[in-house]
């Protein structure tokens, strides 16, 4: 009897994720060397410390990759199956989009295996490349732990970079990459993190806001019945106390979606706050007009249940919420196409009354990018990959419509180009090199 292989065996227990320095000028070398460096000496440890079969690469990183053929659909590969994700951190590392789109893309993995049951798996290790302070960490990174102090005062002060490149430190740059590779291992070994099918890497957004770009805010507003509060017939399993409860992919996941969307949206380095539509207080916008929640000021989502629309005076609240909506308001439809009550007569007649009551906002998404969410999202899957879609969606509609206030005090006339001055003409004749251009 022939025992499978198993395809976790092979796969590479790391994807280093570094961001590329320019080179500074011609003849400056290799910009990159030292991180090569880095790589080769955490594969050497890993292969020591692991029964790896020979050939199997221990780590994975893309080096000169970004020019040649197939260069996106490999790194795709790599970080839908490599078992760590290794950030270098660096003042440069956040400013990249290509990092960016590297963190989400494998975050993404982690957030899906934990609605799924996984546990929590702690799969990103950081290492520092060159010293940053936190003040300087994104928003969308501040969960992860960072342990300075289990290098050194060195190592927190210079970084792998500065250790790497002072021979008087060379030991303690050795001791601090093996302590890294034994940390890769372990973390491999102790939370197995499953494959995913590779993410189209173009499409994957970034992590990371772009520079000089101030805290970003977005507002998530629940619609969904409770298990109290559903019609008699309906299937309890997707409800619970509260909307936030909601998880109508429970057949896929152990989580609420309103908490996966919560983190998904703030992997996104977005500042979010959540409500339930029954509990606000204002039909006006998405919550309360607070600072802290998506008033006027702040994009929103509304993420809808069809079965919210069985009852009489939510449907009148949702009616008049439609008709005074914001351009950055979107909408998630959420549907369990395994759910057999949401197909049948009933199912279609919900869909025909969310019509009715938000046909604005279910137009407006389906004018845009949006379709595929309004028009009813089957799977857990198919809901990761829309939600980063609406939320840029809003934010663009935002800062396309939204009012802009402009700070205190006295207005300031904006700078005019003037034409030429010429010195006076000696007969005194009038001179027109000076007027106004």
């Amino acid at each position: 009897m022939d025992i499978p292989e198993r395809a976790s065996d092979n796969r590479p227990y790391f994807f280093l994720s570094y961001a590329h320095t320019p080179a500074w000028g011609p003849g400056g070398g290799d910009p990159d060397h030292w991180v090569q460096v880095l790589f080769t000496d955490l594969c050497d440890h890993i292969m020591a410390l692991t029964d790896l079969p020979a050939g199997v690469p221990a780590g994975f990183m893309d080096r000169e990759m970004r020019s040649g053929d197939g260069w996106p659909e490999k790194l795709s590969e790599n970080l839908a199956t490599c078992r760590v994700f290794v950030p270098l951190f660096s003042p440069r590392y956040f400013t990249s989009e290509s990092c960016g789109r590297e963190w989400f893309a494998f975050n993404e993995r982690i957030l899906r295996a934990r609605a799924t049951g996984s546990g929590a798996v702690q799969a990103i290790v950081p290492a520092l490349w060159t010293h940053i302070d936190y003040a300087q960490l994104p928003d969308s990174v501040r969960h992860i732990h960072v342990d300075h102090a289990q290098f050194g005062d060195r190592y927190a002060a210079n970084g792998i970079y500065g250790l790497i490149k002072l021979n008087r430190l060379r030991d303690e740059y050795e001791e601090t990459v093996l302590g890294l590779a034994q940390r890769i291992v372990q973390i491999a070994q102790d939370s197995p993190l499953p494959s995913s099918r590779p993410r189209p890497y173009e499409s994957t957004p970034s992590a990371f806001k772009p520079r000089g770009e101030g805290p970003r805010r977005i507002h998530l507003t629940v619609a969904a019945p409770t298990r109290h509060s559903i019609p008699e017939h309906r299937d309890t399993r997707p409800y619970g106390e509260d909307a936030q409860d909601w998880n109508p992919y429970h057949s896929e996941s152990t989580r609420p979606l309103p908490s996966l969307a919560e983190e998904l949206i703030r992997s996104l380095d977005y500042r979010i706050t959540v409500s339930s539509f029954d509990d606000d207080t204002t039909d006006e916008d998405l919550g309360p007009d607070d600072t802290e929640k998506a008033g006027p000021g702040h994009p929103g989502i509304l993420l809808i249940d069809r079965w919210a629309l069985t009852d009489e005076e939510r449907v009148r609240r949702l009616k008049a919420f439609d008709t005074r909506a914001r351009p950055w308001i979107s909408a998630v439809v959420p549907w369990n196409r395994t759910d057999i009550q949401c197909h049948g007569e009933e199912g279609r007649r919900l869909a025909a009354e969310l019509e009715r009551t938000l046909p604005l906002i279910l137009d407006r998404g389906r004018r845009a990018d949006c379709r595929s969410a309004v028009n009813g999202v089957p799977t857990l899957k198919a809901f990761t990959d829309v939600l980063p879609v609406v939320v840029a969606h809003a934010t663009r509609q935002y800062l396309k419509h939204a009012e802009a206030h402009p700070p205190a005090g006295p207005a300031v006339r904006r700078p005019r180009l003037m034409g030429p001055t010429h010195p006076p003409r000696p007969d005194g004749g009038p001179d027109h090199g000076g007027e106004e251009a």
